[in-house]
């Protein structure tokens, strides 16, 4: 897996330790690219401290049981993926505008006690995130194109359908769940699916049920 200029192939490329960003509805997946505004004092000194690093850091949605730890901050989901910080801009009034690219998921073994005052995490990386999905060959690439043609039609949108043509389908699969505007635990589904297939799969069926019940799902992607 490449994010940036760097080549993430084996455990002892990736870290023990991970600082993480609990942020409910946000989905990274490996290979994808996130787009975050940084304000919160915390954070912004966490990327401070990955840019002087390894530039990395995890994305983590809190708990979906409104759980919280005795300091008042929600507890985590044990799966996320970690992101690769690739760009970062400065914006004049105390903001990052940063970009993540994905490398892989990580479970959670043990949140750490720590002085910082954002969150760190000791992680174990799903390493086969670093190599190509084999699965990515069975997508339905035609059920997925028709579903995600009927989700724009039905919100009165269009797409650069010549860049979805030439997408392969691991990019493809992983740009519509990223873009897809569900709520937390189904984006927690389509991040913890064990494969391309599976996670198309889901895309769909998610999609289906959200046209069905002819919802209103937003006048775009989000």
């Amino acid at each position: 897996m490449q994010a940036g200029n760097v080549n993430y192939r084996r455990q002892t490329d990736l870290p023990e330790t991970l600082s993480v960003f609990p942020l409910s509805g946000a989905l990274l997946l490996p290979g994808g690219r996130l787009p975050l505004n940084i304000f919160e004092p915390r954070y912004l000194q966490m990327i401070d401290e990955a840019m002087s690093g390894a530039r990395l850091l995890g994305m983590i949605q809190p708990g979906f049981d409104g759980a919280t730890r005795q300091d008042g901050e929600p507890e985590i989901v044990n799966v996320g993926c970690l992101g690769r910080i690739t760009s970062l801009t400065e914006t004049g009034d105390g903001r990052y505008m940063i970009a993540l690219q994905g490398v892989c998921r990580f479970r959670v073994v043990e949140e750490l006690a720590v002085k910082t005052p954002y969150r760190q995490c000791r992680i174990a990386p799903f390493l086969a995130d670093l190599d190509e999905d084999p699965s990515g060959a069975q997508v339905n690439r035609a059920a997925l194109l028709r579903t995600f043609r009927s989700y724009l039609e039905a919100n009165d949108l269009d797409a650069d359908w010549q860049s979805v043509s030439r997408a392969d389908n691991g990019v493809l699969v992983n740009a519509l769940s990223m873009m897809a505007p569900y709520g937390p635990a189904e984006k927690q589904a389509l991040l913890e699916a064990p494969d391309l297939k599976t996670r198309a799969e889901t895309l769909i069926a998610l999609t289906e049920m959200a046209l069905a019940r002819d919802e209103d799902f937003g006048s775009s992607l989000q």
